[in-house]
């Protein structure tokens, strides 16, 4: 899978469970269904948005976008759908063009400390995959400790 794909495919899952969240909410605070379909929807879009707040870092740090970007590209998922027309951006100004960097070239970017444990995690997806599920698993984890946003009601 391309940088390209993987990041425009949870982009729009992020998207998505945006409508899944906002669906929950109307279901509780109009239908009075309770608290259950906000919980559910609550937790995938959590999953998907700490999943894509991963991506866009693996991803702009592959493809070389400034730490500004990749900021940016993190911050979209805080408003609902801005995934979508961000990737669509991305697209147009071919900041989603290429391979993943597997290798060193010539280039004195790709002898920094970032690019060098990049092509290591890339070249060993097992531990690349494995510390995106810690890192979603830890960062819900203290999510829910903290509980939600303006407490529970």
């Amino acid at each position: 899978m391309s940088p390209r794909l993987f990041y425009r495919t949870v982009a729009i899952a992020e998207a998505v469970t945006w409508t899944l969240l906002i669906s929950g909410m109307l279901l509780k605070y109009v239908g009075n269904a309770g608290g259950l379909p906000v919980l559910i929807a609550g937790s995938i879009h959590g999953f998907v948005f700490i999943t894509y707040g991963m991506t866009a870092v693996l991803v702009g740090v592959n493809q070389r976008w400034s730490l500004k970007l990749i900021v940016l590209a993190v911050f979209t998922a805080i408003v609902p759908y801005a995934t979508i027309p961000f990737d669509i951006w991305l697209d147009r100004n071919r900041k989603l063009e290429g391979v993943w960097r597997k290798t060193a070239t010539d280039d004195p970017r790709d002898h920094t400390w970032v690019s060098r444990l990049l092509r290591w995690f890339l070249n060993h997806p097992k531990t690349l995959v494995a510390l995106f599920v810690v890192g979603i698993a830890v960062i819900m984890t203290t999510l829910l400790i903290v509980g939600p946003p303006g407490g529970s009601k």
